[in-house]
């Protein structure tokens, strides 16, 4: 099986704030070879237990983790990796890796620089 992918996202009490995050799944899905699902860390569901367990439900062994923030604050540094290696000492069997932020990316800061010079 090909690598299964987290889109890793805060949460909101605001239902309609995940509308873009179910975007980005629908093109991630779209494109990937692999299954694709959305975790929230609070507010929403599914949460990343949930995720995880769902994903090697269907037999993902290599797990991706996409945190959807733009910058690496205390949810980056402390929640995540705190999340992963439960994850991880829970399905010991199943590789984990974790992208940077989003913020971190030259290409989404260009797309980012994009947007506020040529708005829709």
């Amino acid at each position: 099986m090909s690598t299964a992918i987290v889109l890793f996202a805060h949460g909101s009490r605001d239902a309609t704030w995940r509308a873009p995050f179910e975007a980005i799944l629908k093109e991630v899905t779209a494109r990937h070879d692999g299954p694709v699902a959305l975790a929230f860390l609070e507010h929403m569901t599914p949460d990343f237990s949930e995720t995880v367990s769902h994903l090697i439900a269907l037999g993902a062994t290599q797990i991706r983790v996409v945190p959807m923030f733009l910058a690496a604050g205390g949810h980056i540094r402390s929640c995540l990796p705190r999340l992963v290696s439960q994850a991880q000492s829970d399905h010991d069997n199943v590789h984990f890796s974790v992208l940077p932020p989003l913020g971190d990316s030259p290409v989404l800061i260009r797309a980012f620089a994009d947007f506020a010079l040529n708005p829709l």
